[in-house]
């Protein structure tokens, strides 16, 4: 997420040395992450600056650097970017794997690596970025923060496997959907706050307060992400709408649609749920969940997320970077893609 993104994102009320200095925090993990992707392998590369070249908010990097900033503390730049590096990694071999299980062509407007290289090459290349970032952990060296990563990887893997466990399930409860958002999302935006946190020596008490304040604002990120799926424009999204409903994988929206329907009409839905809906019968899907208060619920439900993840950082000293914590949890409910 570049500077000028968090300017417009805090309505230009962001302190401008601070925004400089995230601006070289951002140019420097973009520099690490260039030298990672590189490779001997001349396929291993292009599928790694392939997903690299795709671009992306690099939020989890942001998380590393604006958690370590806000303690208050001293911490090692060079350390942070570092391990910011791996933590934007990590995520791209989750993407990389995930347009391989969906079968998607497209991320961000752009052909995936699947699209481009075939399945086989994309999963290995995605293997290959997550063990790098492995490596990079394993030269930091600090078993806490080891464990940390480790733990938040276990949560996004079994995450992957539970959601493919419930694909198909029309009638999947929302405790169960949100099951999958805790694993799949949460846990790892939350690992990267507790990151930045210990880097920079946070209390028991900030370090709580980090923890909760990712866990939320990773829940908001997701469910605003499946609002997306149904409500986006589809040139800035980068991917084809529905893509959820096409792949039979319920989420907020069909979940608090599902007790407005009519009979006639939940046997529409159920039968082309999963099962090659076309553009028509997506729209007029979404149709009923803009009318019918499905979309509603779930914004409501994101904003409460995100309230909670502000409310968290209450036990932080005030600064400029607390304040850039709070911009950035409330343009997760804004974002556009």
């Amino acid at each position: 997420m570049t500077a000028t993104a968090f300017k417009h994102l805090t309505q230009e009320v962001a302190d401008p040395q601070l925004l400089s200095e995230i601006a070289e925090d951002v140019a420097a993990v973009e520099r690490e992450l260039a030298g990672q992707v590189g490779s001997e392998v001349r396929l291993v590369e292009r599928v790694g600056r392939l997903t690299l070249e795709a671009g992306g908010k690099r939020m989890r990097p942001a998380f590393v650097m604006l958690a370590a900033r806000a303690v208050g503390g001293a911490f090692e730049k060079e350390r942070a970017h570092r391990l910011g590096a791996c933590m934007e990694m990590i995520h791209m071999a989750t993407l990389v794997h995930d347009d391989v299980i969906d079968h998607s062509s497209t991320r961000r407007g752009r052909p995936t690596a699947a699209a481009e290289y075939g399945n086989t090459a994309a999963i290995l290349g995605g293997d290959v970025l997550l063990a790098k970032a492995m490596a990079l952990l394993s030269r930091d060296g600090d078993l806490s923060i080891i464990g940390i990563v480790a733990g938040a990887v276990v949560d996004m893997a079994e995450g992957e496997v539970r959601e493919l466990e419930v694909r198909g399930d029309f009638d999947l409860k929302e405790s169960e959907h949100m099951d999958v958002l805790n694993r799949k999302t949460a846990s790892f935006i939350e690992a990267c706050c507790v990151v930045g946190a210990k880097l920079a020596g946070a209390s028991e008490d900030v370090l709580a307060a980090l923890r909760t304040y990712g866990h939320h604002v990773g829940l908001a990120f997701q469910i605003v992400d499946d609002l997306l799926d149904y409500q986006g424009d589809e040139s800035k999204v980068g991917k084809p709408l529905a893509g959820d409903f096409r792949e039979g994988q319920a989420t907020l929206p069909l979940i608090y649609l599902r007790e407005h329907l009519s009979e006639a009409e939940s046997t529409i839905a159920r039968r082309r749920f999963g099962n090659g809906a076309n553009d028509d019968e997506v729209r007029m899907v979404a149709d009923w969940m803009a009318k019918r208060g499905a979309f509603r619920k779930a914004e409501d439900a994101a904003k409460k997320h995100v309230q909670a993840a502000i409310h968290a950082l209450s036990v932080l000293p005030d600064s400029s970077s607390k304040d850039l914590m709070h911009g950035v949890a409330n343009y997760v409910l804004s974002r556009q893609s």
